[in-house]
């Protein structure tokens, strides 16, 4: 089965960069999951959840868009062309810099503003998204 982004790729656009979930950034669910398994298995809730918002959720960088993809059931879509994001911001408090991961926000135009949380390695997501962005608009 192939992934939200690879079946959404517009005719010869390409995958930049793909970036993933960070497993520090569920750890809270996990610690829960732990705390609650004796619970009558009520900790497996939190196992699931956390397993279900890292495998569903999608960050991925293309020569022409940034498109991001989140849940399973009630999904969550952001696809902007580069010459429409302003800005890609990166939010890490203490334990994410020290783990390297943050909630990274696309800011595009029109004050649209789409965070993705737990986003692994943040700055080189947004190094790559400059570079980008720089390529993009020297074709232009």
């Amino acid at each position: 089965m192939s992934s939200y982004v690879e079946r959404n790729l517009m005719h010869g656009e390409t995958v930049l960069y793909r970036a993933k979930v960070s497993p520090w950034g569920l750890a809270p669910l996990f610690i829960l999951g732990l705390l609650l398994i004796p619970a009558v298995g009520l900790g497996l809730v939190f196992f699931l959840w956390a397993w279900v918002i890292y495998a569903t959720t999608e960050f991925a960088l293309t020569d022409k868009r940034v498109i991001a993809k989140t849940g399973l059931i009630a999904r969550r879509t952001v696809e902007m062309f580069l010459d429409k994001v302003e800005s890609l911001n990166v939010n890490q408090g203490i334990i994410g810099r020290v783990l390297d991961y943050g909630t990274v926000t696309i800011v595009g135009t029109g004050a649209t503003k789409e965070p993705i949380r737990s986003v692994s390695a943040p700055l080189t997501l947004r190094r790559h998204f400059m570079e980008a962005a720089d390529g993009y608009r020297r074709r232009g």
